[in-house]
């Protein structure tokens, strides 16, 4: 069963059993709705990441968690994640998708990662059929096949219903494309991605890594607008993405008659001889002469001006064009990105926690909505702050937390509470709806005279009202709401 993916994980006794289900259970929350389990960090968060990965083939666990050092095996090269955290899954089936848990500073997170070099895949023979024979398929590495696109789906539903973040390194080329795979449902297989991510409830940060590529159909099941309210995608500074390839955007955008074209603008030489051709004084054998002489000067240049072609469509590739685009949130460097995604994590998962308590108060607020008010809040509360400080993820998350720990005085806890008195009243607006402008008697009377169902849900209301006074008699100015972009100051 390990290798079908039924079983994740295969040990030698059951003592090791034991020990990896503990193991398992310090990565999730201790119920439903609690808070994920934050450890103190076992790495430095602020230290550089070592392994760096290449474009040739490479393990991509050594990204995730580190491995000894090549030159010498005493010391250790570290990975993205901290070092030694990093417990796999389903690691005997589709095995050119990496899928496991790891600590991010102590934080717990999924993690999904494609694997770089080719793998072998084993198909055992059939013992109901005597002329079935075992198979070794050979699966390209940065390539969705049907059972690893649902191994991916997969692992992304286990995350969420155990409340994990996730982190996904996207450096795929696309999907298998073989007859074979259409038949195995490759192209289902990849919307149950879709759908995974359609449903996270936890920040998903998709990062481009160091050069690694996105491409086709594989950047359409993870790009952010599935989820935009949880989903984020970085890009290394020496990265690509893009629909097609270079060389595939070329053929396609740059055909031979427009290679012509500009060798008769730009080469000298191609221009007299085309000239020359268009003369109706030559004759036959000087007409022949001249085609062969351009045919020959064509042929000389067209692999230049096809490389150059080439490199002009990757510079549409590249992470500053696509910055420029607004397809990503921003640009990064690998060795300085552990930092940077700790304290953005952090960050996130604080403002989950400030969602769900505003959630609870109004009807359906939305995301911009929040963000706007906990920025104007956070700009209210540090005066002496310059604006631009609201995009600096450590100082925002260690606000926000100290102000969810501090409920005496929390300017957060205190707006909530306005929120919520205000759902109130608009609750008890609609259920004296009609009446004048009321005193306490006169709701007193519009008691006695409503229906029995409408007076349990008013007196419940009131309850609510009292259990929710603020502790200061004026209320803040209402939250912003902005429909432009929610970390601008405007």
């Amino acid at each position: 069963m390990y290798k079908n993916g039924v079983s994740h994980v295969t040990v030698q006794d059951d003592f090791a059993g034991v020990g990896t289900i503990i193991s398992w259970l310090s990565y999730i929350p201790k119920s439903r709705f609690s808070p994920i389990p934050i450890m103190p960090p076992s790495d430095p968060v602020n230290r550089d990441v070592d392994f760096v990965p290449t474009k040739a083939p490479y393990d991509p666990r050594h990204m995730i968690e580190g491995r000894p050092n090549p030159g010498d095996s005493s010391s250790w090269q570290s990975g993205l994640f901290d070092n030694k955290s990093f417990s796999e899954i389903m690691a005997g089936w589709a095995p050119t998708v990496v899928c496991g848990r790891a600590r991010l500073g102590g934080i717990p997170i999924g993690v999904i990662c494609p694997e770089t070099r080719a793998m072998e895949t084993y198909i055992p023979p059939d013992p109901a059929d005597q002329s079935s024979e075992a198979k070794a398929v050979l699966q390209a590495g940065q390539v969705w096949y049907p059972d690893s696109a649902f191994k991916t789906a997969q692992a992304i539903n286990d995350f969420n219903r155990e409340g994990l973040p996730l982190f996904i390194f996207a450096n795929w080329r696309g999907f298998s494309g073989g007859m074979k795979d259409m038949y195995d449902q490759v192209l289902k297989y990849g919307s149950y991605i879709v759908d995974a991510l359609r449903k996270y409830q936890q920040p998903v940060l998709i990062y481009i890594p160091h050069n690694g590529e996105l491409r086709g159909g594989a950047w359409v099941v993870v790009d952010p607008s599935i989820n935009p309210q949880h989903m984020e995608l970085y890009a290394d500074a020496e990265c690509r993405g893009g629909v097609l390839e270079p060389a595939g955007t070329v053929e396609i955008k740059f055909k031979m008659r427009d290679l012509v074209k500009t060798m008769r603008r730009l080469d000298d030489t191609y221009a007299v001889l085309y000239k020359k051709l268009a003369s109706p004084e030559l004759s036959f054998i000087e007409r022949r002469s001249l085609e062969q002489k351009i045919a020959e000067r064509e042929t000389e240049l067209t692999p230049i001006y096809q490389q150059i072609a080439s490199q002009f469509a990757d510079l549409h590739d590249t992470a500053g064009r696509m910055q420029e685009k607004g397809v990503i949130s921003d640009v990064l460097k690998w060795k300085t990105c552990r930092k940077f995604f700790y304290w953005r994590l952090r960050r996130l998962l604080a403002m989950e926690r400030v969602k769900k308590r505003i959630a609870d108060a109004m009807n359906e607020p939305s995301d911009a909505h929040i963000t706007s008010m906990v920025e104007r809040l956070f700009l209210e509360a540090n005066e002496s702050v310059k604006s631009y400080l609201w995009q600096d993820n450590e100082i925002v998350a260690n606000w926000i937390e100290a102000e969810l720990k501090n409920e005496e005085g929390s300017v957060i806890a205190e707006n909530v509470k306005w929120v919520k008195r205000e759902a109130v009243l608009k609750k008890i607006k609609v259920l004296i709806q009609g009446s004048p402008d009321v005193s306490m008697d006169a709701i007193v009377h519009i008691a006695q005279n409503i229906t029995p169902a409408k007076r349990s849900d008013l007196s419940r209301v009131l309850a609510d009202l009292d259990s929710i006074q603020p502790s200061d008699s004026v209320p803040p100015s209402p939250p912003a709401r902005r429909q432009s972009n929610p970390f601008s100051n405007e």
